[in-house]
């Protein structure tokens, strides 16, 4: 429960007196019992016909189905006073047995009080709102009144009762409108969780997305140093320790980054990610050419295009086995290319590249690549003229 639920539930339960969601039946017993003195008159009936059994009959009966009714209204503010709000289980054995036992002693109580128990249909009435579907409900309290106006003016010393009538149609229309309330409550409920759930998937992908570029990249060029000061180590001693010390910065760096990534402040810059690449690149005894101004690309591309280097660099230096490789940085475009091996070596379907497409479509570019002639491979982030984002990213290999 988040702190907005917690709170709800602290103003519900300070609103109505309750230290616990366990005093809910408690409130629930206390609404359905102001409406039980509606059951005075049959009571008052039979107690005057203590010295004949229907009246022990009819006194119990009376009782037996106040208590029946409370149990059944607890089970229904249970689900509705709460502070979460749940689905009416319709159709469920225990209430069906309960709903059963109510109209059994409602009709015992009728066969031995007389007309005043008939009181008691109008809680029979009720409480098919929450004991079946909605139609069966409101046709069932339909057959109850059309039963009861009949009675009343067909069986001997009965006389035709509007007021249990009315009683009885605006209680139902009172808890059908609370039926539908409650309905549509727990389907917001519910749509607010699938929102939920569905904005922490939305997050899970992109932490997933961000540490993969992150981490695929300082991973690689730790690596490709790792594998040089080895080398080093021997031959030349001072270049092997700057390379190790190197390592320790790269490390620390790429910390600092999973760090932000996961606060959610992470920024990446294109100046930053070329200044990386140059770095990259010569440790892996790659030949690098690149920009020395990005002064002419628009604001709100630098982030997509620093991503872009940064993806391409990495798979330069993972799978080309390039001798060079040239960054192109214009203003509506940028382009990480090599001589390498080309789309063998080329990841066009690997993390790295699906996480491109989606930032490229995020921001209205369209995302190419290409396999080159006779061989090398170029990674292309193009921004889009004349729409915001595009709906699809084309992907195209050259031939001769």
């Amino acid at each position: 429960m988040d702190r907005r639920e917690q709170l709800t539930a602290a103003l519900r339960r300070r609103a109505w007196g309750a230290e616990e969601d366990g005093d809910a039946p408690l409130i629930g017993l206390f609404w359905a019992g102001i409406w039980l003195f509606w059951l005075v008159s049959p009571v008052w009936d039979a107690v005057r016909m203590l010295n004949q059994p229907r009246g022990w009959v009819g006194t119990a009966a009376v009782l037996g189905f106040a208590a029946v009714y409370l149990r059944h209204w607890t089970q229904r503010w249970q689900l509705f006073g709460s502070s979460t709000i749940r689905e009416l289980p319709v159709g469920d054995p225990r209430s069906l047995t309960r709903y059963a036992a109510l109209a059994a002693l409602s009709l015992v109580s009728i066969v031995a009080i007389g007309q005043s128990a008939a009181a008691t249909l109008v809680f029979v009435g009720v409480s098919a709102m929450w004991t079946f579907s909605i139609r069966l409900a409101l046709l069932t309290s339909v057959v109850i009144g059309v039963g009861y106006a009949w009675a009343s003016t067909q069986v001997p010393g009965w006389r035709f009762d509007s007021g249990s009538l009315i009683g009885l149609t605006f209680a139902t229309i009172a808890c059908f409108a609370g039926r539908i309330a409650g309905g549509r409550a727990h389907q917001l409920e519910a749509s607010r969780r699938e929102n939920s759930r569905l904005a922490v998937d939305e997050e899970r992908n992109r932490m997933a997305r961000d540490l993969h570029d992150i981490l695929g990249h300082s991973l690689t060029v730790i690596t490709v140093k790792a594998e040089l000061a080895g080398k080093l180590i021997d031959v030349d001693p001072a270049r092997a320790k700057a390379e190790v010390a190197d390592l320790e910065r790269l490390s620390r760096d790429a910390l600092a980054d999973v760090r932000r990534t996961v606060t959610g402040f992470r920024e990446v810059t294109l100046s930053g990610e070329l200044a990386r690449a140059r770095e990259a690149l010569r440790a892996a005894g790659i030949r690098a050419e690149l920009p020395t101004a990005t002064d002419g690309v628009p604001s709100d591309l630098r982030e997509v295009f620093a991503w872009t280097v940064r993806e391409g660099v990495t798979n330069v230096i993972r799978h080309s086995r390039a001798q060079s490789c040239t960054i192109e940085v214009g203003d509506r475009e940028v382009t990480v290319r090599d001589d390498g091996v080309g789309n063998a070596g080329g990841d066009c379907s690997g993390h790295g590249i699906i996480g491109l497409r989606e930032r490229a479509l995020a921001a209205g570019a369209r995302l190419v690549t290409e396999s080159l002639q006779p061989h090398g491979f170029a990674l292309t982030m193009t921004a889009l003229m004349d729409a915001p984002s595009v709906d699809r990213v084309t992907e195209r290999a050259s031939t001769a």
